[in-house]
């Protein structure tokens, strides 16, 4: 008997088992949908990038009739996000709402410059005040931005060194003052690292404020010439009109700061007029890049101020400030 023929039906088996055990991965059709229109943007571009975080700040956005939608594709779903694909005042733009935080605004941030086409970042929202020169219903659009989270807590029974930029002794705000020792002792404020496209690999340079780009600001500052809204309805308006200001420095943390005492404190020290969860974070990935970043918010609240905290009161108000500040800087880029 031939043995080659007896050991076919084993060999039949083996195969057909082996389709049981090979892994398959093949490219998910939704993917290549995806990768298809991806290339046909990027054949129109190039975009302006926007980042914005919240429902509330895009929804001011979206309801400018300035915004209009790309009519073969007006978005593109991605991780969970959707990159709105449009025109503003005719130049080519895409827009996604990151989400609250530092990691949502640095991902949605490297995922926007990776994927699509653009040419620079203009990052926008709310923010807390905490320059009492400055009002509710203000503009900020800072020249420099900080990473006020990044902290060292220090040992109370340790000399502090210098590796930190500045510190805050908790015990300095004890009640009656200097009553006692505070065993949470003192907090550091560190540097980030930023690695960069124009620095050397694996090098990264130790950085605590993050420039916007200069000429940018320097297109902006005509924006403090513009009108910005007073009033949430017929019922509900600011004191006096809202004004934009640009050039301030704004600090970043993963801290909702509604104390008086801390907001003091960052404007002491660092001579920080907003604070947010985001910024630092986009334009640290713009940073690293080499890309254009402008960041534009709008203050809706004083934080610490007494009563209940104002950003449910006028939140939407200076969404809507910010939006038309981002429009009209829009308006005002040249053709590209």
């Amino acid at each position: 008997m031939d043995h080659t023929l007896s050991l076919l039906p084993f060999l039949f088996i083996i195969i057909i088992s082996s389709f049981h055990v090979l892994p398959v991965s093949p490219t998910p059709s939704h993917k290549l949908k995806s990768a298809t229109t991806i290339r046909k943007l990027n054949r129109g571009g190039p975009y302006i990038g926007l980042v914005t975080v919240i429902a509330t700040e895009e929804n001011a956005f979206l309801r400018s009739v300035d915004f209009r939608p790309d009519p073969t594709h007006p978005f593109l779903d991605l991780s969970g996000r959707r990159f709105r694909i449009g025109k503003i005042h005719g130049k080519k733009v895409v827009y996604v709402r990151c989400g609250r935080g530092m990691v949502n605004g640095a991902a949605a941030t490297q995922q926007m410059i990776d994927v699509f086409n653009v040419k620079g970042i203009v990052h926008f929202g709310i923010a807390g005040n905490m320059n009492n020169s400055m009002s509710i219903g203000d503009v900020s659009i800072p020249k420099q931005i900080t990473n006020a989270g990044l902290w060292d807590w220090l040992n109370p029974d340790k000399v502090k060194g210098v590796e930190d930029i500045a510190y805050l002794d908790v015990g300095n705000y004890n009640v009656p003052k200097g009553d006692g020792d505070n065993e949470l002792g003192s907090i550091g404020y560190n540097y980030e690292q930023l690695y960069s496209v124009t620095g050397h690999i694996n090098a990264p340079q130790n950085v605590f404020w993050i420039n916007t780009t200069q000429e940018w600001l320097h297109l902006a500052a005509d924006l403090e010439k513009m009108e910005l809204s007073q009033c949430v309805n017929a019922s509900l308006c600011l004191p006096k009109k809202p004004k934009l200001v640009v050039g301030l420095k704004a600090a970043t943390a993963y801290i909702f700061v509604d104390n008086a005492a801390y907001r003091n404190f960052l404007y002491d020290t660092f001579g920080v007029s907003s604070s947010d969860m985001e910024s630092s974070a986009v334009a640290m990935t713009c940073a690293s890049n080499g890309y254009p970043i402008i960041v534009i918010r709008g203050l809706s609240d004083l934080a610490g101020e007494g009563g209940d905290n104002t950003v449910h009161k006028f939140g939407s108000l200076a969404a809507t400030n910010t939006a038309k500040a981002v429009l009209e800087f829009i308006r005002k880029l040249p053709p590209y």
